[in-house]
């Protein structure tokens, strides 16, 4: 059943139940430290596990995407809610000093860290005077 209704700033559809909606996305709260070696990036994701995240790097952007399910309490029905399921996503420009090869990442009691090495020639060094 698809049912149009016009008016003079927008379009109103009313789609079937199988037709995915844009997804809204939460921005997660990150902290982006620099060392000697390179960077490290943590991201806060509260309630996300390994299955639950998806790292991405396409054309120097390097995306973060997790999922936030709804376990609830089986068989129960909620009183009263502060956490909802959610899509956390982030996106990142790397520098171009980046060696994007060597980038890894791990999850920890929802605090994600990616490590984001310095490439050997960017990194700086000492020059002896002869």
């Amino acid at each position: 059943m698809n049912t149009t209704v016009n008016n003079e700033q927008q379009t109103v559809s009313a789609q079937p139940a199988a037709v995915e909606t844009e997804r809204e996305y939460i921005r997660p709260s990150v902290n982006i430290y620099e060392t000697e070696s390179g960077y490290a990036l943590e991201a806060e994701l509260p309630g996300v596990n390994k299955d639950g995240l998806g790292i991405t790097l396409e054309g120097g952007l390097l995306t973060l995407e997790g999922r936030r399910s709804d376990p609830g309490v089986p068989g129960a029905e909620p009183l009263h809610r502060e956490s909802i399921p959610a899509n956390f996503r982030r996106v990142f420009q790397l520098d171009p000093a980046i060696d994007t090869a060597k980038i890894t990442a791990r999850i920890e009691q929802g605090v994600l860290t990616v490590t984001l090495p310095k490439a050997e020639e960017s990194k700086p060094r000492k020059i002896a005077v002869a």
